[in-house]
């Protein structure tokens, strides 16, 4: 080991890589272990909202983020028949950016170091010495590291190394996606953020992604059925047309222009009861997967990661375990409030309340936790602790 720290990620998705250069932009000596053979290419639209998007910024990605995004400020919502719903006004100075994951990935795999990602290691176990952490993976290779960091999402096999089980909760609904091109909307030219449609039971959203060059369309409907926690399940188009017979028409106009759809099971997770041993923690997904009606996914494991370059830039390995359970206290508690507000989101967009004036008043009150999650900063929280 080198007098820098030396950590292990592993996952190379939105929040690994995003840890990876939040890290090394303090300095600290980051490899990344990835058991896909190449970049990831599955996906559709995420959105990117204020509380991750100045956090990019500070590690310099705005232009990049330009470049692959479309720049948006808040939310049209309708009800499914089309009568608009009043919605409090966003702040323009605190935009959001609605992208397509796959660029997202793309852009976050260019902004590393040559070498600091690694293809094709499937971590299989981790095992902790009073030196530092050895990890193993599938083909038998070893790596040793002062820290591991478990962003490998949902089903995290360091989570299970730290000792924790846990199952995937299903929100008793389900999900269809599709990207469509723009140019098969007659709506698509006017349409500048996410633009949802809400009640019976079911939401609908649209937004643009590519610059504007696809529209980004998700169907949330009622599931009894354990659906994939894949992007990529086939859907049936017949049966999701049939789920919105009588709404808004350019919901069914969005619909028809699918060439395709994928299902999309949609899981969360009670809060877990720690993150962190002595020298490793969770991030992102593996630590508080959530529901995504809050467009949180993203912007929570981004904030793990720069909570943790804070905390450990300047620590030493003797520092490393009071310094991880100090991300643990500061993050659990705050993702577990998010994790609740989109639950509550999603129990409001699916309200079978179609009174656009009752479902204006009704917004006002969940949209106010958007202004404690929108406006964090977690540098500043992760700052205060040293």
């Amino acid at each position: 080991m080198t007098d820098k720290l030396q950590i292990a990620i592993v996952g190379a998705g939105i929040g690994g890589l995003t840890a990876a250069l939040a890290l090394r932009a303090r300095g600290l000596n980051v490899t990344v272990f990835e058991r896909a053979l190449s970049p990831r290419e599955a996906g559709a639209g995420i959105s990117i909202q204020p509380n991750a998007v100045r956090l990019l910024k500070r590690i310099g990605l705005h232009d990049r983020l330009e470049n692959i995004g479309s720049r948006t400020v808040g939310l049209s919502l309708w009800t499914s028949r089309g009568e608009p719903v009043p919605t409090p006004p966003a702040s323009a100075d605190s935009p959001s950016y609605q992208v397509h994951r796959v660029e997202l990935l793309d852009m976050l795999n260019d902004a590393q170091a040559e070498g600091a990602v690694r293809f094709g290691h499937h971590c299989t176990r981790v095992r902790e010495t009073d030196a530092g952490v050895r990890l193993t993976f599938a083909d038998g290779v070893t790596a040793d590291a002062d820290i591991v960091i478990g962003a490998d999402g949902i089903h995290s096999i360091v989570q299970r190394e730290v000792g924790l089980t846990t199952h995937p909760t299903s929100e008793g609904i389900m999900a269809y996606r599709g990207l469509i091109r723009s140019e098969r909307l007659s709506w698509a030219k006017d349409l500048r953020g996410l633009k949802m449609w809400t009640g019976s039971g079911r939401s609908f959203v649209c937004f643009p992604v590519s610059q504007g060059r696809a529209i980004n369309m998700a169907a949330f409907v009622p599931s009894n059925l354990e659906a994939e926690e894949s992007w990529s399940a086939p859907g049936d188009l017949k049966a999701l047309a049939a789920e919105y017979t009588g709404w808004h028409a350019h919901v069914l106009e969005a619909i028809g222009a699918l060439d395709e759809t994928f299902r999309w099971g949609i899981y969360d997770r009670a809060p877990l009861p720690y993150w962190s041993t002595a020298r490793t923690t969770l991030l992102g997904d593996a630590a508080h997967p959530m529901v995504p009606h809050f467009g949180q996914g993203a912007g929570q494991a981004i904030e793990d990661g720069f909570a943790l370059a804070i905390l450990l830039e300047d620590a030493k390995p003797a520092d490393v375990p009071a310094r991880l359970k100090a991300y643990e206290k500061l993050r659990l508690g705050h993702t577990s409030r998010v994790q609740a507000a989109s639950r509550d989101a999603g129990r409001f967009y699916r309200s079978e309340n179609e009174d656009a004036s009752e479902r204006s008043e009704r917004t006002g009150k969940w949209m106010s936790a958007a202004g404690w999650i929108f406006q964090y900063d977690v540098e500043q929280e992760a700052a205060a602790l040293l």
